[in-house]
């Protein structure tokens, strides 16, 4: 069900070519982006009547309108199981607690007496979210976008999911619901492509936005590409991954609903477990048959998920040379089942969020750790960062010095000017006093 890769007895290659030798899912964004491009450019020019067409055309159903009526925000809430709602309620109360505590303090340095510089944190003024509705329907996505960005103080808000035909050109209900626990009455039957497009042009229903967030499929990954330098993005969130790094004291039945928990997302969905036990690794994979056997969705996702390229039992010397795997590797989620899991956890460089020993498995983390489930994929890890409050916020330099402050080292920046070829900076100094620069004290 799954391909092992044996990285033992020979040092490790740095780099690329360890990276290299690890499972990978084929995520072509370039190519998708190509197939984007027209429908992107259909909303730009066409506005609601684009959405409605492809509504149509890849939902299924044909709509009157592109905007949620508020009525079926509070008609969703109102028949949402109580035990639904419990859960939500709890998770956005945890996600509350830790985004509340990311945001920003203004904070002024000064350089010297009578020059200050200040750092200001300014929300973006608008966002467009988005929660995905394919093969499942994610309210907790909702809530991992939605929170951030209200602790941040972003002033307007709104969120796209895919119009379902089984619910009359709706968004999943579970999905509405989930908005108006949090307060959120701007909300789009849009998906894929269309919906991030919609964002970054506007429509007659939906004023433009300058930063879209959200996972989705490769359509709203190549989307978010062709919009870069337009709108802002978090980022091009491919299929999700989950590695494990564990020794011989792993429970191999956790190991292996941990990797199928990940498997159920999408036959592209990454599973890979890193170990130096071949007892761990031969244990795991005899589980693995009749855990997928006792669940849902087995041959449309964790079939292909499991026995893809990009999911492996990757067998390496010693738990030292695995720390260097999975740090090769910048999982979106790894989680460490080890005798040391916590002082290993410290170690990790490249991960979009890390689980520490048997009982923080990324299940905690996809509902109700508190933490953000928006991560880095493909790698990503290695340079880019989960959502937080920090994603919608921006840094502001304000510069406030006295003309003795200037005065000071008015006669370095004419120096540099004068270095760069670019006299004219030189002279915005020099008209300040005069035309001569004041000598340095």
């Amino acid at each position: 069900m799954i391909s092992r890769i044996d990285l033992r007895g020979d040092a490790l290659p740095e780099g690329p070519a360890l990276r290299d030798l690890l499972p990978r899912a084929d995520f072509d964004v370039a190519a998708a982006l190509e197939k984007v491009r027209p429908i992107c450019e259909a909303v730009h020019h066409r506005g609601d009547a684009a959405l409605i067409e492809f509504a149509e055309k890849f939902d299924g159903v044909r709509l009157e309108t592109v905007r949620v009526p508020a009525e079926a925000l509070t008609e969703a809430l109102e028949q949402l199981d109580p035990a639904v709602r419990a859960a939500l309620e709890e998770s956005i109360r945890r996600a509350r607690i830790v985004h509340r505590e990311q945001r920003r303090s203004t904070h002024t340095t000064q350089v010297v007496p009578g020059g200050t510089v200040t750092e200001k944190w300014v929300p973006v003024e608008r966002v467009g979210l988005y929660a995905p509705g394919g093969r499942s329907v994610y309210p907790s996505s909702v809530i991992m976008n939605v929170v951030p960005a209200q602790e941040a103080g972003v002033g307007s808000i709104a969120l796209a999911s895919p119009a379902q035909a089984e619910f009359g050109g709706l968004p999943h209900p579970t999905i509405l619901a989930a908005c108006a626990l949090l307060g959120v009455d701007e909300v789009y039957a849009a998906g894929g492509a269309t919906a991030v497009a919609m964002f970054a042009y506007g429509t007659e229903s939906c004023p433009p936005a300058n930063m879209v967030t959200g996972p989705g499929n490769i359509w709203v990954a190549a989307a978010k590409r062709y919009f870069t330098g337009v709108i802002g993005i978090d980022a091009e969130a491919g299929p999700t991954e989950i590695a494990v790094l564990a020794d011989d004291t792993a429970d191999p039945a956790h190991v292996a609903s941990d990797l199928i928990s990940q498997a159920e997302h999408d036959p592209l969905a990454a599973a890979v477990l890193v170990t130096d036990s071949v007892t761990l690794a031969d244990a795991v994979a005899k589980e693995l048959e009749p855990q997928v056997a006792a669940t849902k969705h087995i041959e449309d996702r964790i079939r292909p998920a499991l026995a893809g390229p990009q999911s492996a039992i990757v067998l390496v010397d010693g738990i030292e040379e695995g720390l260097r795997v999975v740090n090769a590797y910048g999982a979106e989620h790894l989680e460490i089942q080890t005798a040391d899991a916590a002082a290993l956890a410290e170690r990790v460089v490249n991960a979009g969020a890390v689980f520490v020993g048997p009982w923080a498995p990324v299940s905690l983390g996809d509902y109700a750790a508190g933490s953000n489930h928006v991560l880095p994929t493909g790698g990503c890890a290695c340079h880019s960062s989960g959502l937080s409050v920090q994603s919608f916020l921006r840094g502001i330099h304000i510069v406030d010095y006295t003309r003795d402050a200037l005065a000071e080292v008015a006669h370095h920046v004419v120096t540099l000017a004068e270095a760069e070829d670019l006299p004219a900076h030189g002279a915005a100094i020099k008209a300040r006093f005069g035309w001569k620069v004041p000598e340095s004290k």
